[in-house]
Order: structure tokens, then sequence, then C-alpha cells
């Protein structure tokens, strides 16, 4: 994945320099992981510089402060627009964006309620989450030993920065073991998601996906495909799934805001379907880089101009 530095960073409202954008060592979301999180992109398209579903990623980012308790200073229309600032500021057409909110330095110990509510915007060029790789040849994955925590011991629909210590555990198993990424089950052993994307299987003209009370995040681009794969004509249905129906699957896709549509081709070393990406996975590809480029009408409304 490519990473460089931009320009500057929106920094509680203020601009300033990438180096510069730095809290103190006592704060409270680097000890306790009291900080939520949105993962965006903004597009290169005919019309300029488009962010992809903005609002519904400042509703989520707003849902996931109010878990955890957290006001945020300002109004989700400020913030949306402090998000096309920070673009615009950088001279971004395509981009990654990172907003952040987080309890800041002023009191430590488990009660956060003392603490700053602070939040930053950074945005950079970075290329889909599982490279190149993922877009066009696929993925191998493999079902990690580590479960998805359920809802009722940590917040699922939020994207909450210390849940996220669940998901690195399960990358960092996959990656040792020579694995692209992997693939969390709950406690029952169903299907939930990756560890930063949801999950979808295609059987024959079906296109199936865990539903939102699987402990799994709501994701933007998840609840997007199913929108989209439901105009195309599949048939789309929201269902528990088991282990080894991945593995019977014709395919296996990710998806997700990094990761965009990924194809995983192969799983705890067994081929799914024919080993490539195929003909149901490429077809939501096609048409996903058509509304994020701008190049579909009927979408329009999914991209807010920079």
């Amino acid at each position: 994945m490519a990473f460089a530095e931009t320009k500057w960073i929106c920094f509680n409202g203020k601009f300033v320099r990438w180096k510069e954008a730095k809290v103190h060592v006592l704060t409270h979301a680097l000890h306790y992981g009291s900080a939520v999180f949105e993962g965006i992109r903004c597009y290169k398209t005919v019309k300029g510089p488009a962010v992809f579903r903005l609002n519904s990623h400042i509703d989520r980012l707003y849902n996931s402060a109010k878990l955890l308790r957290m006001e945020i200073s300002i109004s989700p229309k400020r913030f949306a627009e402090e998000v096309k600032e920070t673009i615009r500021r950088n001279k971004m057409d395509a981009c990654y964006i990172r907003p952040l909110v987080y309890r800041g330095y002023g009191q430590m110990g488990l009660n956060p309620l003392n603490c700053p509510v602070e939040y930053s915007i950074a945005v950079w060029f970075w290329d889909a989450y599982l490279g190149k790789k993922g877009l066009e040849g696929g993925v191998k994955a493999m079902v990690s030993s580590y479960a998805k925590y359920p809802d009722n011991c940590l917040p699922t629909a939020a994207k909450v920065a210390g849940c996220y210590v669940n998901s690195s555990f399960a990358k960092m198993e996959a990656l040792g073991k020579g694995f692209d990424e992997a693939i969390l089950l709950d406690l029952n052993g169903n299907v939930c998601e990756g560890p930063g994307e949801n999950i979808f299987i295609v059987e024959g003209e079906n296109i199936k996906t865990p539903p939102l009370h699987a402990a799994i995040l709501p994701g933007i681009r998840r609840r997007s495909v199913l929108e989209v794969a439901r105009n195309l004509g599949f048939n789309v249905e929201e269902t528990m799934l088991t282990r080894s129906q991945l593995y019977l699957a014709d395919e296996v896709f990710f998806t997700g805001t990094a990761v965009e549509i990924a194809a995983v081709t192969e799983i705890d070393g067994r081929r799914i379907g024919d080993g490539r990406v195929s003909k149901v996975t490429k077809r939501l590809q096609k048409k996903f880089f058509e509304i994020v480029h701008a190049k579909d009408k009927k979408y329009e409304v999914w991209l807010d101009l920079v």
C-alpha cells in the first residue's frame, strides 16, 4: 500500500503542517483506545474530486462517538465541510480520508469523561488496502483463531479505535502464516467479516452476506453493494453464514472503503470456485468504479463534489 505524506491536517478546526499534528503522550485515547474514526475515499471524476457517500460516513462517525459518550464540538454539516476543505488545501484529486475523534489529554484512568473531545482530519493517497492483487487477481485468506467480539462486549456497530486490536491480532496471524487476509468468526462459529472488511459469498445468482446482528460493522460500501447488486438483478440475502459455505461458495469477496471490492480466491488452502476473480465479483467491481468516477448518473447522489 502506497503511503505518502500530504501538507496539511485539520486539527480541531485549524490547519497545521503534517509533522506538527501532535498530541500529548498522556492523551487518553493513546492509553485506552477511546477514539472513533472513519475511512472515506475521494475519487477523481470528470466533474472534479468527489467524496463517496460522505454524509453516510459522517453520520456513522457521530453514531460511533455517541456510543462512546463523546460529543463532537461541531455539527455533522460543518465536519463534512472541513473534510472537503482538507482535500482542497492539499490539492488532492483522489485520496483516502481519515477523520479521528478522540479523548485528549486531561485526566488519566479508565474514566474518560473528564478528558476533552478532540478531532483531526487527514488525507493522503492510498492504494486499495489489499493492493492491485486484491482487485485483479484475488487474495488468499485464512479463518482466524481469533473470534470477533459480540456486541454485548464491545459495540460492533461503531468504529472504536480500541476495538481494532482484535482485527490487528487476526491480521498479524494471517500474514505470519503466509496469507493475505483473515476472516473472523463469532463465538458460535458463524462468519462475521474480515479485520477491516465485510464479506460476501456468491452461490449461483445468489449473493449472501452476514446480517447486521452478526457482530459486524455496518459498512457503507457493504450497504452500497447490497443496493447495486439488487438493481443489477441479483438475488441478495442477509443471512448467517457457516465456515463450510465459504469453502463451497462459487465466489467470495470482501468490501470496504479501503479494500474497495476484492475477490477471495482461496480460504484455508481451499480454492474458491475456479480460483480466479469470477463474473459476479468482476461485474460489481466494474459497476462500482463507474459509480465512484461519476460515470453512472443513477448514483450521482452518492458523490459529494469537493
